[in-house]
């Protein structure tokens, strides 16, 4: 009896991943999509299947770098370990235990009706309890940031969850300079206490200081990895 469950388990578990991969693919799609919401006038989390499907197809771009701004090939990508080869098959989990100077970028370029381009970049980091991650906008100009969605795997619900369910502390990254006058990534700090310099500041998150670091931290590092490429379109 033990044998034919695990028989029937098994088969069940092998039916159903390409299911459950679909799903994760359109939550991680959705995640994207998110941070240029205002730029698509939708809602990415009533979205259906079939409408990010096709939004990625018709005016998503996806491209992948190294860390000195080279494109990886989709050949390069798929020896990394990732299927597809594609931006959007880039684990940042386990991107983020590599050397840095291994680690792969991908980077999804919206083109609006009328030609203008918006950069969403993706960034790993680390909370209180565990792993936090975002996907952060950018204007064309290379300098200021259109919108943000963050996630995490296992902070405070009230406190340090915020970080993804709280709309209104969103929206305070929109806007906001990310690169300072002289041309340096400096990130967006999130301040315990409030913003001192509005232009490139925001305000923390009232009883998770430490998550809010986290952020800050996140931001600094991880659009920083991205000098290279940022370096590049300028070109």
């Amino acid at each position: 009896m033990t044998s034919l469950v695990a028989f029937i388990l098994a088969i069940m578990s092998t039916g159903l991943k390409p299911i459950h991969d679909l799903n994760e693919a359109i939550y991680a799609k959705k995640a994207i999509l998110a941070a240029v919401e205002k730029k698509l006038d939708i809602k990415a989390s009533e979205l259906s299947t079939e409408e990010v499907l096709s939004i990625f197809d018709s005016k998503i771009k996806q491209e992948v770098f190294d860390m000195k701004g080279n494109i990886v090939s989709p050949e390069q990508i798929v020896a990394a370990g990732y299927k597809g080869g594609l931006a959007e098959s880039i684990d940042m989990k386990k991107e983020d235990k590599k050397p840095e100077s291994e680690r792969i970028l991908p980077m999804y370029t919206l083109t609006d009706d009328d030609g203008k381009k918006t950069y969403i970049l993706s960034v790993f980091g680390k909370g209180l309890w565990d792993k936090i991650w975002g996907n952060i906008a950018i204007e064309d100009d290379l300098r200021t940031i259109s919108g943000v969605d963050f996630d995490h795997a296992a902070e405070t619900p009230g406190l340090g969850a915020e970080i993804k369910d709280n709309e209104a502390w969103k929206r305070q990254f929109v806007g906001k300079k990310f690169v300072d006058k002289d041309g340096n990534i400096t990130g967006v700090g999130v301040i315990k206490g409030g913003a001192k310099e509005p232009e490139w500041q925001v305000d923390g998150i009232s009883g998770a200081t430490i998550t809010a670091n986290g952020v800050d931290e996140m931001l600094k590092r991880g659009l920083g990895y991205y000098g290279p490429v940022l370096k590049s379109l300028k070109k």
